[in-house]
């Protein structure tokens, strides 16, 4: 079949970085094309050149047989290229409908919106998804999975003949996943081509017409679905045999260190109670919208509680604030790296800085070269890639944005660390990088709290597991007790005998 999307040649250097090396890819019509590769290995970047946002510095970009000459940010969305990325670009108190039609909306002869047909046009983009979503809902009132499928919707609003989709399951819970793979079933008979990247492998096998792989910025191998196993994908992706996806750690518990006791905020969440023990990691799953982020948020001073005690080495404290918690030793990596846990402005030297400034300092003076050998030692450990520790965040590809997060806390050596999706948009040689940080964490005595959506990497790394469904922790589960279907029915609440 002729390729509808040829990119040849593509090469592409930043300041101290060559993210893109002579990379080939093409894309057919209405095959759903994977892209995967380690964090830092050009997805990204190869993506922001087709979108426009960037300009190859060699290569060439064919498209429906004709060589591109001028590729703006305009011009490929003319062109029929909508891309979907990880972080969703939607305005939460806009409705669907100014949303998806932000900046082209219809008018009247007197040039104020045409409201009905703003909703009418809405309508005609949504009725293919078959949901019940309305043009006139708040985007702020839709699960993530809904959000997800406005993204979509707005893109193909464009005429998208061609879809990039950046790890769009990264915060979908199991049905809604379902859903969204449904959808692009449709999509792809309809003819719509697409580009999805994951690094959720059995993903990429379930949906994928061919794979391609990246490593380093250069192409290592492109083959259809059914000739690569997993096993075989992570060897290309990160050169070597990956030994275990899930690291084994023989936990010992230690003494209670965070105790929550009938924590309450109306609308949030209800009676949660639980301990987390030095020397264990505690997983916290639940469906997306459950309350798991927010019981965190709460705990840590994020949101204020209306009931409730929280202890630390068996002393009651006061968490009035964020503040609070990070001096009395809890650190919480959040969910939304980009909007709670980065300055994208500043260098990676300088949010690291952030989290102990009244650790590194003497009346007033910052003690940069001691805070320094921490944070290089941090990047060296987890596998930064960086060309220093003074490269703007906001320049490096998302997964090591997200190790970014994760180095600046280890800095702080915390008591208590609450980890939300940690591994989230990580590549899955990086995914055991982090497993092994979060057990030498609870090695050292620190209770770890994480929350993830993927069930395998809850169950594999956890000690114990609590589920929340509609803000109550209804169920807990020990290591040898879990059981994937028993933990999915307490989600979704179709469990009876629920437990405090």
């Amino acid at each position: 079949m002729e390729s509808l999307l040829k990119m040849s040649g593509i090469s592409k250097s930043f300041p101290g970085v060559r993210a893109l090396k002579d990379v080939d890819f093409d894309l057919k019509k209405g095959e759903l094309h994977a892209l995967v590769g380690e964090n830092g290995a050009g997805k990204s970047t190869l993506i922001k050149i087709l979108s426009g946002l960037y300009k190859a510095d060699e290569g060439t970009l064919v498209l429906r047989g004709e060589e591109l000459k001028t590729t703006g940010l305009r011009e490929m969305i003319g062109h029929g290229i909508g891309i979907i990325y990880q972080e969703l670009n939607l305005i939460p108190y806009l409705s669907v409908a100014e949303n998806i039609f932000l900046g082209r909306e219809p008018r009247t002869k007197l040039g104020t919106i045409d409201w009905p047909k703003l909703y009418k046009m809405t309508q005609a983009v949504l009725d293919p998804f078959q949901l019940n979503i309305k043009p006139r809902q708040k985007v702020a009132s839709l699960g993530a999975a809904y959000q997800q499928i406005v993204e979509i919707a707005k893109a193909l609003s464009l005429n998208a003949e061609i879809l990039v989709m950046d790890e769009p399951t990264a915060a979908l819970a199991g049905f809604e996943v379902e859903r969204l793979f449904e959808i692009i079933g449709r999509l792809k008979k309809e003819g719509v081509s697409i580009i999805y990247i994951s690094h959720r492998l059995d993903e990429v096998h379930h949906l994928a017409d061919r794979i391609t792989i990246l490593r380093d910025g250069e192409k290592v191998v492109t083959k259809a679905r059914g000739e690569m196993t997993n096993d075989e994908m992570i060897k290309h992706m990160v050169g070597r045999v990956l030994e275990e996806q899930y690291p084994q750690y023989d936990s010992v518990r230690g003494e209670p260190v965070l105790e929550v006791k009938g924590l309450t905020k109306a609308g949030v969440c209800e009676d949660v109670s639980f301990t987390a023990y030095a020397g264990e990691i505690l997983g916290f799953v639940g469906l997306v919208g459950a309350g798991r982020t927010e019981i965190m948020q709460t705990i840590y001073g994020y949101l204020k509680k209306d009931q409730g005690e929280i202890f630390l080495h068996g002393k009651p404290i006061k968490i009035k604030n964020c503040r609070d918690a990070v001096t009395q030793g809890v650190g919480l990596l959040p969910e939304e790296r980009k909007q709670q846990g980065l300055v994208l402005g500043m260098n990676i030297f300088d949010n690291a800085a952030l989290t102990v400034l009244d650790l590194y300092s003497k009346f007033g003076v910052l003690q940069k070269r001691k805070i320094a050998h921490e944070v290089n030692t941090m990047v060296e450990s987890m596998n930064i890639r960086t060309p220093s520790i003074r490269q703007l965040v906001m320049n490096l590809s998302g997964g090591n944005q997200q190790k970014v997060v994760l180095a600046k806390w280890f800095v702080r050596q915390c008591d208590v660390y609450i980890f939300d999706e940690p591994t989230r948009g990580i590549d899955v040689g990086a995914k055991v990088e982090i497993y092994r940080l979060m057990q030498n964490l609870a090695k050292r005595g620190a209770a770890v709290i994480m929350i993830s959506s993927e069930l395998p990497e809850v169950m594999n790394i956890s000690d114990q597991v609590a589920v929340v469904f509609e803000g109550k922790l209804v169920k807990k589960f020990k290591k040898g007790e879990l059981n994937e279907e028993e933990v999915m029915q307490y989600s979704l609440g179709l469990h009876e005998g629920r437990e405090a």
